[in-house]
């Protein structure tokens, strides 16, 4: 008869289950450094959650978040939102800026990413990586005060048009360029950042599969679309799918800034619409129900693209 203490191979290679707390503690290490970054965002995003009740109520600072009353009906503000003269020209221009915005900001990162990869030179490689980085860590008030120098009738970009036989614009009154300098300076600032990740992506190209390609007589456009893509494109869809939820969510700060008395109409934006609303006029339970529609909105539009996802590649969706 086999004694107790003799195991099979089979009770060897059983996996033996562990608890979380368990296997908590055997990390603990990684998870003390994970504390503070979990304490701060539990702080600064989860907490705060319970402020959006103030979009179903009555809201009086001196009443607090409980203490004010419930609207009747509840959904008011809301209402109140799309009877506004001016909403669906604010949805318009919101969904404007940011389909263009990612239009352009989602692609030319992989494209330059792609273009960078086939670089022999390490020292002229690396010069071109740190240039591209720069833009990222300038501020936005530097980069529109640069816009509004660049766009004067006397500034850089009409420097350019008289050279090309085009009469000089003031290219900040109205909206008829804002579009432009903004997708443009957004662009400039994020196509290097935006590369890093998939840079990082194609240094575990196996270098053997480029071996097999010169042997093949591919071209350096085959190689890039049969090695290079394929290896990125989990990274590009999750990206994607990533990005599709910040359609809506322009950048604030920098329409802001663009604005002046002759586009600051035209320009109007959920996000700007929320701060006149809010922080300007004091309306703060009508202002977040206007920002917590575009945080549903949002939502629904990750959801979507996640869906869609797993229907054409599932191995590539983020859940």
């Amino acid at each position: 008869m086999k004694s107790d203490k003799t195991k099979t191979a089979f009770d060897i290679a059983k996996p033996v289950k562990k608890s979380f707390f368990h296997q908590l503690s055997k990390q603990r290490q990684l998870v003390l450094m994970a504390l503070p970054a979990i304490l701060l965002v539990f702080i600064f995003k989860y907490i705060p959650i319970y402020g959006i009740l103030i979009a179903f109520k009555d809201y009086k600072a001196s009443a607090g978040v409980w203490g004010s009353e419930w609207l009747d009906p509840i959904w008011s503000n809301f209402a109140r939102f799309f009877k506004n003269v001016n909403s669906w020209n604010i949805i318009w221009n919101t969904l404007k800026v940011g389909a263009v915005t990612l239009f352009f900001t989602f692609p030319l990162p992989v494209v330059f990413a792609l273009l960078l990869n086939e670089l022999k030179g390490k020292f002229y490689k690396g010069a071109v990586q740190t240039i591209s980085y720069i833009p990222h860590f300038l501020s936005v008030v530097v980069i529109c005060s640069m816009l509004n120098g660049f766009g004067s009738t006397t500034g850089f970009f009409n420097d350019i048009r008289e050279f090309l036989g085009m009469a000089r614009v003031d290219m900040n009154a109205g909206s008829t360029y804002f579009l432009w300098n903004y997708v443009g300076s957004a662009v400039w600032q994020g196509v290097g950042w935006g590369s890093i990740i998939y840079l990082a992506a194609l240094s575990n190209v196996d270098t053997t599969l480029y071996d097999v390609a010169n042997i093949d007589g591919a071209n350096r456009f085959q190689k890039i679309m049969n090695i290079d893509w394929p290896t990125i494109r989990p990274t590009a869809t999750i990206v994607l799918i990533m990005n599709v939820g910040t359609v809506l969510n322009a950048d604030f700060t920098k329409i802001l800034l663009m604005q002046n008395d002759t586009n600051r109409s035209q320009l109007d934006t959920i996000s700007t619409f929320v701060y006149q609303k809010g922080v300007v006029e004091g309306q703060f339970a009508y202002s977040t129900a206007s920002n917590l529609l575009l945080s549903v909105v949002c939502f629904i539009l990750v959801f979507s693209a996640n869906m869609i996802t797993r229907k054409l590649d599932p191995e590539n969706s983020l859940w």
